[in-house]
């Protein structure tokens, strides 16, 4: 059977999903890694990536290929979000996904997408598991260096997307820079989620949303907080619902720890440690931006996100 294979590098963190195509059409998770790269480490002063963090992306994207050999993949697709857009020396990253990626199939690189591609795969991924009875849905991707707000149904009509410039890494290397930070700091960055709130206000329906799901690292680990798990389950993370009112109590607790503290607990992985301060004071923000335009009262967390998207598409193409 056919094989393929979807990577996702963002600002924290590089993924990895090989999944394999039935002939009915149906899709099964082979491989899925996550390796926390910081590829964005420092974009957001000065503007270019960083050679020690394009090596570390070598280094994670060389052992995916070598998988991807293994299982016989046939087919990849690899995206670049916020930490590559911002970057005036992109190329040289780009031409390194290009010559590694080029062993699996020739000609492919590191794409950089647009805001609307992003989040039609981001939305399909994300609510492939949901009822459509839970419907419409506002799915909440936050990454390290940008949150992406995607408002729509189960045919993958889309109603409005954003992407708002905030995420972990962004809000931690901007302004909770102290360990702990300080409350200044934390004033400073909640003060900063409510500007990229007013605009998703603006931008996206949230108001017609009736699920609100929340995806990617941040959402993922704080499930596992939330559970009380000694590890890090996937399988008791996708589709676990957290309530607001506990929400904001164990983000609070996170806010104020220090990254070492964090670190102690095993389902935090050792790369997000410092940063999902950053992410919580984010979350914060996102509930009181939804509790303004909304009656709902929780999230569902799905580990499923743009990578399901992506083999989703290759599948059919």
């Amino acid at each position: 059977m056919t094989r393929v294979a979807a990577v996702d590098c963002g600002t924290n963190s590089i993924r990895l999903l090989i999944s394999e195509v039935a002939p009915d059409g149906k899709l099964r998770d082979i491989v899925r890694k996550m390796e926390i790269i910081r590829l964005g480490e420092g974009v957001d002063s000065t503007g270019k990536l960083m050679p020690e963090a394009i090596e570390r992306a070598r280094k994670a994207l060389e052992s995916y290929v070598a998988l991807m050999k293994f299982e016989e993949v046939t087919r990849v697709r690899m995206v670049a979000t916020s930490a590559t857009r911002d970057a005036s020396n992109q190329e040289e990253f780009f031409e390194m996904t290009g010559q590694l990626l080029g062993e699996i199939q020739p000609g492919v690189r590191a794409e950089v997408i647009s805001g609307r591609e992003e989040a039609n795969l981001s939305f399909a991924g994300a609510t492939s598991d949901l009822s459509a009875e839970r419907a419409p849905f506002c799915v909440i991707d936050l990454g390290g260096g940008s949150t992406e707000f995607i408002v729509g149904d189960t045919s993958n009509s889309i109603f409005g997307a954003h992407s708002a410039q905030m995420g972990c890494v962004r809000i931690t290397e901007r302004i909770m820079r102290s360990d702990p930070p300080t409350e200044t700091e934390i004033e400073i960055a909640r003060e900063f989620v409510a500007e990229r709130m007013e605009e998703v206000e603006k931008a996206v329906p949230i108001a017609q949303a009736r699920t609100f799901v929340g995806c990617a690292g941040t959402f993922t680990t704080l499930s596992a907080l939330a559970q009380g798990l000694e590890r890090y389950d996937p399988d008791a993370i996708h589709g676990s619902e957290l309530r607001f009112d506990a929400l904001r109590v164990l983000t609070q607790q996170v806010v104020e720890e220090t990254s070492a503290s964090r670190s102690l607990n095993k389902v935090i992985h050792p790369g997000r440690a410092d940063v999902i301060g950053g992410g919580s004071v984010a979350v914060q923000g996102i509930i009181d931006m939804i509790e303004r335009n909304s009656a709902a009262e929780s999230f569902i967390i799905s580990e499923k996100d743009i990578l399901d998207g992506i083999t989703a598409q290759l599948s059919r193409d």
